[in-house]
């Protein structure tokens, strides 16, 4: 093994499958989204050359800014989310009682396809046969709700079934960083004097600092381009106000056949998604605190 790890034609060999795996699926359609959008192009016929038109266009379409609007509230509401999950984290690494049976629990959305997720969101908040509106009625509240009519609420009534989507994902990946603190820091400041409160604020949080940073970068940035359970719940609307920029990018590209534009939009949310990442990792820039 030493002998080939120090051929480097072999490892060249090696990593070139997985390099061209890269570029093929990565790298090229970027390059190829970039120039379809300076194409007015519908998908079929012959492509014409347009320049900086169709981003030019973009600045201006009103409501292309609605729907990035509406995205940045989704990565607002699930970076907010991660506190929740963090602190279900920190309970479930207590070792309280059922700490078993809630993991189990909070994977079971993990198993289902977001199309699955949305049926059963949809169901639930069916304005006269859904369990929601059942409830509210059993307790004496108002039983006609259109939870994924009204535009008002219909951006929190989809954001709640996300939020709910990926909380297993990302209570999981909080509890396995906890779990992999040394107890021995635990017990000393335990030993010290220390409140429960104190050891997750002061002994664990600042341990998993990096986790805590990758975590943000995946819910924003996740967030910016969510698409699926959006367009199949509510199809963007009603009139708009659950649209975001993907699922705008998809109706521009496949039902208005408007390729190019369609194109525009992926790659301007290519810059803006690399943009925030980038941003969110320079304000967390700070050194990690590191334990042997």
């Amino acid at each position: 093994m030493d002998k080939v790890m120090s051929n480097k034609k072999m490892i060249a060999l090696y990593v070139l499958p997985a390099l061209l795996l890269v570029l093929v699926l990565i790298y090229v359609p970027i390059v190829l989204t970039g120039y379809y959008g300076l194409m007015k192009w519908d998908g079929i016929g012959e492509m014409t050359f347009t320049g900086l038109d169709q981003y030019a266009k973009l600045v201006r379409d009103a409501a292309f800014w609605d729907s990035a609007g509406h995205s940045l509230l989704l990565a607002a509401f699930s970076a907010l989310s991660l506190l929740g999950y963090l602190a279900a984290a920190l309970v479930l690494a207590g070792e309280v009682k059922g700490a078993n049976l809630l993991r189990k629990l909070y994977l079971i959305p993990m198993l289902l396809s977001s199309v699955a997720i949305a049926q059963l969101w949809a169901k639930i908040y069916h304005p006269t046969n859904g369990i929601l509106n059942t409830l509210l009625g059993a307790v004496g509240l108002p039983d006609t709700v259109e939870w994924l009519s009204d535009t008002s609420i219909v951006l929190l009534s989809i954001f709640i079934p996300i939020i709910w989507q990926y909380a297993g994902f990302y209570i999981l990946i909080y509890y396995a960083a906890l779990k992999n603190i040394p107890t021995s820091l635990v017990e000393a400041a335990r030993i010290d004097g220390a409140s429960p409160l104190q050891i997750a604020l002061r002994v664990k949080l600042p341990l998993i600092a990096g986790v805590a940073k990758m975590t943000v970068v995946l819910a924003v940035v996740g967030s910016l381009k969510y698409f699926d359970l959006i367009y199949v719940m509510t199809g963007g609307g009603p009139n708009g106000a659950s649209e975001v920029m993907a699922s705008y990018m998809y109706k521009q590209a496949f039902s208005s056949y408007d390729f190019g534009y369609g194109s525009a939009i992926g790659f301007f949310l290519l810059l803006i998604c690399l943009a925030v990442t980038w941003l969110i990792r320079k304000l967390t820039s700070s050194e990690e605190v590191q334990y042997s």
